[in-house]
């Protein structure tokens, strides 16, 4: 749905109606309701409809903006909602566009994606406005490709990389603005445009896993889900790398690339456990005495979140075809792996197997004020409240 006007419907304050003020031919006019084009207009009303549908968004409502969408799991349930939601607007005489609303349906075009039951697509129009276009000749044209595919950033797996001809041509005294190579780059684009992933919605409680993947110029990781033996891509993110970054060792640029998708994606880390599936010891070298300053800081930022390493097992899913080879290291990498490889075995050989271990998880909530400060622990499912003076 979307709202009719929808700066219009909120009242200028009294004192600030002056402040609009425009002067035409026929006299000074003011403005009594909240126009187009003031500078906090658009979280003025973001505020106005997150307060007043504070009780459904997330649960029957998605909001953005003059943007409604009112969802339910089941058909029978749709109508249900549509009169929660239509008597909250009614209840702030709020109107809606009809022009603009569509009821009763499957699928629907939100904030530029085609979402539906299965997931999220990109929007025809979108892949449609690539598939269309020739090859650029002008740097105005290679400006408008570059453009149209950062809209489908979120659904092309290492798009940097796909992308990355286009964006050398762009860069001052570049004298050949279209060669060959970005041909081939284009029409490699438009053939992976031709079948775009579906993105999956992960289902509470379960398992994630990550894959990553470097490049000499960019990193790249892709978030998926598995059902019944399947693989199915929630988000791929991407980086270009600073030139101080293109000179990092690969492995560190692999951690690099898991601390950017946590940063990126953070409320699923938050919700989910998530299995980062690599062929290198990424935990050993975060965690090792001799690891450097930048490790260091990059293994207490992963530590807040629930992370396990596993290598990587067969590929199913078209969608991560590039993700099969993180990257291939050099000598001295192959030696420093082999080494933390033969460290981690012996730790384990070491343990004692005979006796049982003790699992702890300690989950601690630090609320606090100025007068006093609680902190909740959660230890092997008791709940202990320490209360105490700041």
């Amino acid at each position: 749905m979307d709202a009719y006007s929808s700066y219009n419907q909120i009242m200028m304050y009294d004192d600030d109606k002056a402040k609009t003020s425009f002067i035409i031919e026929r006299g000074t006019y003011c403005y009594k309701v909240m126009p187009f084009g003031l500078k906090n207009a658009g979280a003025t009303y973001q505020r106005l409809v997150n307060k007043i549908s504070k009780e459904q968004i997330g649960r029957t409502m998605e909001v953005y903006v003059d943007d409604i969408l009112v969802k339910a799991p089941k058909r029978g349930d749709h109508l249900k909602n549509l009169t929660e939601a239509f008597s909250l607007l009614r209840q702030y005489r709020m109107k809606l566009n009809p022009s603009k609303c569509t009821f009763g349906v499957s699928s629907g075009r939100f904030l530029g994606y085609l979402v539906t039951q299965q997931g999220i697509e990109a929007h025809p129009r979108q892949i449609k406005a690539i598939l269309e276009i020739k090859s650029p000749s002008t740097v105005k044209e290679i400006q408008s490709l570059t453009g149209r595919a950062a809209a489908l950033n979120r659904f092309l797996s290492k798009s940097t990389d796909k992308c990355r001809p286009f964006f050398k041509t762009l860069k001052k005294g570049q004298k050949d603005k279209w060669d060959e190579e970005c041909e081939v780059a284009f029409q490699s684009l438009k053939t992976y445009l031709t079948s775009p992933p579906l993105l999956s919605k992960p289902v509470p409680g379960e398992d994630l896993f990550v894959y990553l993947a470097v490049s000499d110029s960019a990193i790249s990781s892709a978030l998926i889900r598995e059902e019944l033996g399947a693989q199915h891509p929630i988000f791929y993110t991407l980086k270009a790398l600073l030139d101080a970054e293109t000179r990092y060792p690969k492995l560190e640029k692999l951690i690099l690339a898991l601390v950017v998708s946590v940063r990126k994606l953070r409320p699923y880390y938050q919700a989910h456990r998530v299995i980062v599936m690599t062929d290198f010891p990424l935990r050993s070298i975060l965690h090792s005495p001799d690891a450097s300053q930048r490790l260091m800081k990059w293994a207490i930022e992963l530590s807040q979140y629930d992370l396990l390493y596993r290598p990587k097992t067969a590929i199913k899913a078209q969608a991560l075809a590039d993700f099969v080879a993180e990257f291939t290291p050099s000598a001295e990498e192959e030696k420093l792996v082999s080494k933390k490889k033969e460290s981690s075995r012996a730790d384990k050989a070491s343990a004692e197997p005979d006796q049982p271990r003790d699992m702890w998880q300690l989950r601690v909530d630090g609320a606090s004020n100025q007068k006093k400060a609680s902190n909740k622990i959660e230890k092997n499912g008791m709940r202990i409240r320490k209360m105490g003076r700041s």
